[in-house]
C-alpha cells in the first residue's frame, strides 16, 4: 500500500518567486557564503542538490574547480542558467535538470550542499534526499563521503501560550514566526527541549519523534508548542565554532489547551516522517499534563548552545547518564 505522502511532490516545486524572495534573507545569504567559504578548499569539486537560483553554486564557484549543480524544476534551472551566467566564474558552474533524489555525479567529489530545509525537516525532502545520495554515492564511489553543507540540524519544542486573536477574529492556526525577531505575541512557557541531532554524514532515523516531558517554568494558558531548527551550516575547526542558521519557527496550535502552572510538568509526543506534510506533526501529536513525574530543567541544552555538535552531543549523553543515576538511587 502506498504511503500517503509518497505520491505529493512536497519540497520538488517551490515557486520561483519563493526562491527570489531567499536571496533577500540576510541570515541565510550570510551564513551559507561564509560556511562554503569555510568548507570548500580551492581546486575542489562540489555537488550542489537542489540548486534553485544557483546562489550556492556561486558561492562554492569562488574556490572551486567544478560545481555541479542540480535542479528539478524546469522554470529553477531556466532561471539559475541565465543568473549564473551574470555571475563571475559562471563558467565552473553545470546546471543539470534532474530529481536529487537520484542523481550522481560523474566523480567524486568533496562537498555536498543541500539545503533543502524547513522548520522541523518538514515539507522538503532534505533528510530522505541526503540517504539516499549517500547510499549511492557510496556504492558507486566508496568512501569517504563527502562534507555536507549543512553539516548538522538541532531540532527542538517550546511550550508557549500564543496570542491567536487577530484584530478581533480567533484563528488558532498555524503560524510562523522570525527567529531572530522578538515576538510579543508569544509568551514562553518553558525553555526549549531538544529531541533531535542530526548529523548528515552519519547514518539517522527517517522519522522525526519525541515522546518526553518539560517542566513548566511559567503558568499561563498551554495553547501552542513551538518547533524549532536550528542548523549547523558548517564546522570551523581552527576557531572552535560553529556557523549557525535557524530557520523560522512554526507555531501549532493545540486542540485542546491546558491551564498550567509554574513547576508542572507536561508529557508531549510525536512522529512524523522526514519531509512529510506540516499536518504530519499535528494529526501525531499528544500533549497532556502530568503529575508527581521527575522532569529536568533543559538549560544545559539550550537551543543557543554556540559549541560543536560532538560536544553537544556528550552534553546530551552526560544529561541521560545523570537522569539514569537519579532512577536508580530513587529505585
Amino acid at each position: 500500500m502506498q504511503n500517503k505522502f509518497e505520491s505529493l511532490e512536497l519540497g520538488q516545486f517551490i515557486p520561483l518567486h519563493y526562491h527570489h524572495n531567499m536571496l533577500n534573507d540576510p541570515h541565510r545569504m550570510k551564513g551559507f557564503k561564509q560556511a562554503i567559504d569555510w568548507v570548500v578548499k580551492p581546486g575542489a569539486k562540489v555537488l550542489e542538490l537542489g540548486g534553485g537560483t544557483g546562489v550556492q553554486s556561486f558561492f562554492a564557484a569562488q574556490k572551486a574547480q567544478k560545481v555541479y549543480c542540480v535542479e528539478r524544476n524546469p522554470e529553477l534551472v531556466e532561471a539559475a542558467r541565465k543568473l549564473i551566467k551574470k555571475n563571475t566564474n559562471g563558467d565552473k558552474i553545470d546546471v543539470i535538470q534532474a530529481d536529487a533524489m537520484y542523481y550522481l555525479p560523474p566523480e567524486p567529489v568533496d562537498v555536498v550542499i543541500c539545503e533543502m530545509l524547513h522548520t522541523g525537516l518538514l515539507r522538503e525532502k532534505q533528510m530522505p534526499v541526503i540517504n539516499a545520495f549517500k547510499k549511492r554515492y557510496l556504492q558507486k564511489f566508496g568512501g569517504p563521503l563527502p562534507v555536507f553543507v549543512p553539516e548538522a540540524s538541532i531540532q527542538a519544542i517550546q511550550p508557549i501560550q500564543q496570542d491567536f486573536n487577530f484584530e478581533g477574529f480567533n484563528a488558532p492556526t498555524i503560524l510562523f514566526q522570525d527567529p531572530y525577531s522578538i515576538q510579543a505575541r508569544s509568551q514562553n512557557l518553558s525553555d526549549p527541549e531538544i529531541f533531535q541531532l542530526l548529523t548528515y554524514a552519519e547514518p539517522f532515523n527517517p522519522n522525526c519523534s519525541w515522546d518526553g516531558e518539560i517542566m513548566i517554568t511559567q503558568s499561563g494558558q498551554l495553547n501552542a508548542l513551538r518547533l524549532i531548527t536550528k542548523n549547523i551550516l558548517a564546522l570551523n575547526m581552527e576557531t572552535c565554532s560553529t556557523l549557525d542558521w535557524y530557520t523560522q519557527y512554526i507555531i501549532f496550535p493545540l486542540a485542546k489547551p491546558l491551564t498550567v502552572s509554574k513547576g508542572d510538568k507536561v508529557a508531549i509526543c510525536f512522529n512524523y516522517q522526514g519531509g512529510a506534510p506540516l499536518n504530519a506533526l499535528s494529526d501525531s501529536l499528544e500533549v497532556t499534563k502530568i503529575n508527581d513525574i521527575k522532569c529536568q530543567s533543559v538549560n544545559e541544552l539550550g537551543i543557543l548552545y554556540a559549541g560543536s555538535v560532538e560536544n553537544l552531543a556528550d552534553i546530551a549523553q552526560s544529561q541521560q547518564k545523570r537522569r539514569n543515576t537519579q532512577s536508580e538511587r530513587k529505585a
